[in-house]
């Protein structure tokens, strides 16, 4: 009975442990060499590109859509940036890497349009991933920064253009779910009043009972604001509470607009918090003296690790972008199906400190 969760918070430590553990047995057992895992972050890049792209078209044929980019948009990033850091490597090695080259731009291309059109949440994720990818793979390759005061200014000039493109296709198609000012009131709208309720009812563990949706009847603590999938509780038939339906409007004063330390800090308390910065900061350690000592085998013209090795590079560059994005900005970005994509990310990193120590 001990193993089976008794509230949200220890279904969410459960997960990840068993993710954690999959991905050691994963990382050991299947041979992953250079070729695979290039192969493998080509068919994630290019599936993602068309799942977003299919998502556009049935907002604008039907005005519904599945959302993806706020659950996958991580694992967009993860595929995006292990395939550069393939050719990054293949291309060191003298192999002509041009005609991938141009398939990767093209997936870059089709996720930013299409992800950009659907969420700027996940726009802004997006833009900061490929931004720590292009620095962590120059310095892991020990080459020149690609980023010059020229490049930068292009860059935010793109962003300023993609901001008002967005403005007038919204204006222009009536369809207000694109334009980035209506976003921008939503957050002012909620943000003030949710963070002062937050702040006022925050505890060592858990909130203010009177502050919560369920009341009194409620728990006060890992009452369901952060949580895995909806889908992944009702499977294993846990008697968690959940919003469902219209609930799901009380529960984004605390889940959509406020920054992951808030929500966290309200469900689980200044404890929840410190536990949370504690295993981001621990994964990016560990995962960056992992890659290092990648980066040492590899000059040591050992070939054993550049799968891993490229793997953890864009498995870094996810997991940073989604928990700065997370703690700092749009909660959602942490938390139900995200959540989960973010324990995955962390579960690879954390997983070839285990490998890497097991084959020394």
């Amino acid at each position: 009975m001990l193993l089976i969760a008794q509230n949200h918070l220890q279904l969410i430590v459960e997960i990840g442990i068993m993710l954690f553990v999959t991905m050691i047995f994963s990382l050991n057992l299947i041979p992953l060499s250079l070729s695979v895992v290039t192969f493998l972050s080509l068919f994630l890049a290019g599936g993602f590109t068309i799942l977003f792209g299919a998502d556009i078209v049935l907002l604008v044929i039907s005005s519904s859509q599945a959302e993806f980019t706020h659950p996958f948009g991580p694992l967009a990033l993860l595929g995006v940036v292990t395939a550069l850091a393939s050719l990054k490597v293949m291309r060191n090695s003298g192999v002509d890497v041009k005609p991938l080259r141009k398939f990767v731009i093209l997936f870059i291309a089709g996720i930013t349009i299409f992800g950009g059109l659907m969420h700027r949440s996940f726009l802004l994720l997006w833009l900061l991933g490929l931004f720590l990818g292009y620095i962590i793979i120059s310095k892991n390759f020990r080459e020149k920064s690609i980023f010059t005061v020229k490049r930068i200014l292009i860059f935010l000039g793109a962003i300023v253009a993609g901001f008002l493109g967005l403005e007038g296709i919204a204006r222009i198609t009536g369809m207000t779910i694109f334009s980035p000012m209506l976003r921008l009131g939503r957050i002012e709208q909620y943000s003030v009043s949710s963070v002062k309720m937050v702040l006022n009812n925050i505890q060592v563990i858990g909130h203010n009972a009177n502050a919560s949706y369920w009341g009194a009847e409620g728990t006060a603590f890992a009452e369901g604001y952060i949580t895995l999938p909806m889908q992944l509780i009702l499977f294993f038939g846990l008697p968690f509470p959940m919003f469902f339906g219209l609930l799901v409007n009380q529960k984004d004063t605390v889940d959509y607009m406020l920054p992951g330390i808030l929500g966290y800090g309200f469900d689980f308390g200044y404890l929840g918090v410190v536990g949370l910065v504690a295993f981001v900061l621990g994964t990016v350690i560990i995962g960056f003296k992992v890659l290092v000592k990648y980066r040492e085998r590899r000059e040591k013209n050992s070939k054993k690790y550049l799968g891993k090795e490229v793997l953890l590079i864009g498995a870094l560059s996810a997991f940073c972008s989604q928990a700065i994005i997370g703690l700092f900005i749009f909660n959602r970005t942490i938390n139900g199906t995200a959540l989960l994509t973010f324990l995955f990310l962390g579960a690879i990193i954390l997983a070839n400190a285990i490998t890497l120590k097991s084959r020394s």
